[in-house]
């Protein structure tokens, strides 16, 4: 899977849709549930926010 290529702790912008509207969040993936679909990201700040995979549009 694409996603686990990611967890070797590289910054990654993913673009989401959250309420309605196109989001960015860059930071680094600290949890990845493949059976559940959910990712964590963590930014610098320590700011942490978990999203479902069917709402990733794009990551980079």
């Amino acid at each position: 899977m694409i996603l686990k290529s990611f967890i070797n702790n590289k910054l990654v912008t993913i673009n989401y849709y959250g309420d309605g509207v196109l989001k960015t969040f860059t930071g680094r993936i600290s949890k990845l549930n493949i059976y559940e679909q959910i990712l964590s990201l963590e930014d610098s700040q320590r700011n942490m926010i978990s999203m479902r995979f069917s709402v990733i549009r794009d990551i980079y």
